[in-house]
């Protein structure tokens, strides 16, 4: 902390407050904050600085939004998240900080263009099926594609939230189900990956303290979402959620 400089510190604070705001109201747009702490901070060390806000971001989004979780999807998620997760550690012990960022940054931009697509051909008429519905074939291995990618991008770069916002939006999820269904996914799937990011060297008492400085302002991040996310309409609240996406994945593939 005392390399950095007022005005880096004051990036890393309203980043943080990012944080908070987008657990509690548009997820997805934490990539501004991943993009802010890799400018910030060595890009692989940003990581590990992140992970401990995140996971205080959802431990409050939960107390929130705990009654509006889907359990179903989260555990038909679980095992690809967990096979994505040991991929993008094994991709972490040899990859550089440009090849990160261009991976995670082309893979959302992707996601973010079917998920486009998708929805115009359900306004066309072509209905998605209903979350509670039986999954199909179909479904169950859009679910696992998902899974995997969220899995390795979270691990890789904290950058799950997008991909995941993607399935959840394709899923039909409405504004509250969407917001809890995604706090709860994430708090279990950031716990999980704090082992793997010590073992990398991610996280370690410097990175610890600047987490602590930091935490001050996820907590006002949060409170302003809450407050925020009622005055957001399900219409606006999907735009915000895909704008949000496609600004992470341009800032990832362009600077």
């Amino acid at each position: 902390m005392d390399t950095l400089t007022l005005w880096q510190l004051a990036a890393l604070a309203a980043a943080s407050a990012l944080v908070g705001f987008s657990k509690t109201a548009v997820s997805g747009a934490n990539t501004i904050s991943l993009a802010v702490f890799a400018a910030v901070l060595p890009a692989r060390e940003s990581t590990g600085v992140l992970l401990p806000l995140l996971i205080a971001g959802d431990l409050l989004a939960v107390l929130v939004y705990r009654r509006h979780a889907h359990w179903p999807t989260l555990l038909r998620l679980f095992p690809a998240v967990a096979v994505g997760v040991v991929a993008g550690t094994l991709f972490m012990v040899w990859a550089d900080d440009a090849t990160v960022r261009t991976s995670i940054g082309a893979i959302l931009v992707f996601m973010a263009a079917v998920t486009i697509r998708r929805r115009r051909r359900t306004e066309a008429g072509e209905e998605p099926g209903a979350k509670d519905a039986p999954p199909t074939a179909a479904e169950r291995l859009k679910a696992r594609s998902y899974g995997v990618l969220g899995g390795f991008t979270t691990m890789v770069a904290n950058a799950g939230g997008p991909v995941m916002s993607l399935y959840l939006l394709s899923a039909g999820f409405r504004k509250l189900g969407f917001l809890g269904t995604s706090a709860s996914f994430f708090l279990i799937v950031n716990v999980a990956k704090v082992p793997f990011s010590v073992g990398l060297g991610l996280i370690d008492g410097q990175s610890l303290l600047l987490d602590a400085c930091m935490l001050l302002f996820v907590l006002p991040g949060a409170w302003l979402g809450r407050v925020c996310v009622d005055l957001i309409n399900q219409r606006l609240f999907e735009r915000l959620v895909l704008a949000a996406t496609v600004l992470g994945g341009l800032q990832l593939l362009l600077f």
